[in-house]
């Protein structure tokens, strides 16, 4: 069983299954869900997104569609 398969079997069981069973299964999952869930970024990495930001706002720097992204990642469109 290939391990998407598995998550969707999982899915279905834990929207299906009493809430004994949902909520022992998170007391089981716990710290990794929340270690998964806090992410954050330096002040350094804002910094850098604030200024990105900027340069898009200004018009300085070129935006992409998400076709267009696609297609630049894909060697289909130059930049």
């Amino acid at each position: 069983m290939t391990v998407a398969a598995i998550r969707n079997k999982i899915k279905t069981y834990v929207d299906d299954v009493d809430d004994k069973k949902v909520k022992a299964l998170y007391l089981l999952l716990e710290n990794d869900i929340q270690e998964n869930s806090s992410f954050s970024l330096t002040r350094e990495q804002l910094t850098i997104l604030d200024e990105e930001h900027k340069l898009h706002l200004s018009g300085k720097t070129k935006s992409y569609s998400w076709e267009e992204a696609k297609e630049i990642i894909r060697g289909k469109k130059e930049m």
